[in-house]
């Protein structure tokens, strides 16, 4: 250990070195709620890509094992390190490097976080458009989760919105892939190869993000439904309409009256129509012009109304973003509330219906509780699981991954797979595909140190 600690110092320089106890309890994981925390030997924090590039080349060496730290909000166990491993964290990393208004795009290191990005997009009239739902998470730890959020029905998500990385090879190489033009089709889409990997190819440390222009007027419509089907049936209809909003949320009343109730928001909705919804429709639309945003959210009340809807609510500008809030921090309201896993499945949209009765179904199964909200515009729905017993919670989660795989989607939209679902990924997917994977895996980590145990391999 003192060996290894001294070359780190010798790269990034004693100051930005932790080893043994002084490594502090923030390097120990992320979010995921599956799962212990684990201390690394080491945690390293460098200033630049060279540094980085040093970093692996010495970790392949002493084949130490390597885990990627942005802001640990991530909640698959993607970030969290092995013991006796090194976490390479970007925090020092954190510039913003160019806001280019003629190309729209930002060129940023991996530590930036999201709320920084927005204030200086904001500046220039522009904004990036993956809101995962934690603006302290950085954009390394979306691109290496492929983050989504509520806006992807319009905008997409990570991979949609990067144009080009330079990342750091485990080999101690530095490559740029892609760049600020829109397209390409020039070899293999390494970038697209990377994002998404969750540390388990190469390191981030410069990316180029996708700007789009701030649009000046927004309006929230919230309409609940008496019935959760009525609530799945009507996404195609309002997506197909044209009004082309940027969330599309669903949100099931149990869930409704938790985030509420932590949010302490009042919407107005009378005790009665509140009694008999199953669940709402979050609609956010944007608009330059405020009288073709006007007319729009007229037609989207008609058409919601048409839909079955008990009422629609149009949101003031306050509670319009105390809603938008509460909805994305509704993982920590579903922590508080003692949930034992939440996790994020995508299926088609024709069949998030089915999917969530076959969810109930299983959460009957085995005697679970099972609630949750979701990105009902791109079919990726949330759910809190409430299952003490962890053979009954593992049977839950196993059938419910089939589930959404039997119906056409996968078992993460967005968290990505880490080590909290790695289990479930290894029995469940294709295995000419998992073996593929790991092909591509040793092609860029011949020694196999970057994220060992993340998506496929052994934890030791």
């Amino acid at each position: 250990m003192g060996d290894v600690a001294q070359r780190l110092a010798e790269i990034v320089g004693a100051d930005n070195v932790a080893s043994g106890d002084a490594v502090g309890d923030d390097y120990t994981g992320d979010e995921a709620l599956a799962g212990g925390k684990v201390r690394p030997a080491h945690v390293v924090k460098p200033g630049t890509a060279d540094e980085v590039a040093a970093v692996l080349r010495l970790a392949t060496e002493e084949s130490v094992p390597v885990t990627a730290r942005g802001s640990g909000t991530g909640l698959s166990g993607a970030a969290r390190p092995m013991a006796g491993g090194l976490v390479v964290s970007f925090e020092r990393m954190n510039a913003i490097l160019d806001i280019d208004t003629v190309n729209h795009v930002a060129v940023v290191q991996p530590g930036v976080s999201l709320s920084d990005l927005d204030s200086r997009a904001a500046e220039a009239g522009l904004r990036y458009t993956v809101y995962p739902g934690e603006m302290s998470a950085s954009v390394g730890g979306n691109v290496g989760t492929n983050a989504g959020g509520m806006r992807a029905v319009k905008y997409g998500v990570t991979r949609h919105n990067i144009l080009g990385l330079q990342a750091a090879l485990p080999t101690g190489e530095l490559i740029r892939t892609g760049g600020r033009t829109v397209k390409t089709s020039t070899g293999y889409d390494l970038t697209q190869l990377i994002i998404g990997s969750e540390g388990t190819l190469a390191l981030a440390t410069e990316v180029i993000v996708k700007l789009h222009p701030r649009l000046p007027h927004d309006t929230t419509v919230l309409a609940p439904f008496p019935a959760l089907d009525t609530v799945m049936s009507s996404v195609p209809r309002i997506l197909s309409s044209g009004l082309a909003p940027h969330i599309l949320e669903y949100i099931d009343a149990l869930t409704m009256a938790a985030i509420t109730h932590t949010a302490e928001l009042s919407l107005g909705i009378p005790d009665d129509v509140r009694e008999s919804s199953q669940a709402y429709l979050v609609v956010a639309l944007e608009n330059r012009d405020a009288d073709r945003l006007a007319g729009d959210v007229e037609a989207l009340g008609t058409l919601l109304t048409e839909l079955g809807a008990s009422d629609v609510y149009v949101l003031e500008g306050p509670s319009a973003r105390k809603l938008v809030e509460a909805r994305e921090k509704a993982f920590w309201t579903a922590k508080a509330a003692g949930a034992d896993e939440v996790i994020d499945v995508v299926v088609p949209r024709s069949a998030l219906s089915a999917f969530l009765a076959e969810s109930q179904a299983a959460a009957a199964r085995t005697e679970s509780g099972v609630v949750g909200c979701g990105h009902a515009g791109d079919g990726n729905v949330h759910l809190a699981v409430f299952q003490k017993d962890k053979d009954k919670r593992s049977q839950l989660l196993h059938e419910i991954f089939a589930a959404s795989m039997a119906l056409g989607g996968a078992i993460s939209g967005e968290h990505g797979i880490g080590r909290a679902k790695k289990e479930h990924f290894l029995k469940l997917e294709d295995p000419v595909k998992i073996e593929l994977m790991s092909r591509v895996k040793r092609a860029f980590d011949p020694a196999g140190i970057l994220n060992p145990g993340v998506l496929f391999g052994r934890e030791d």
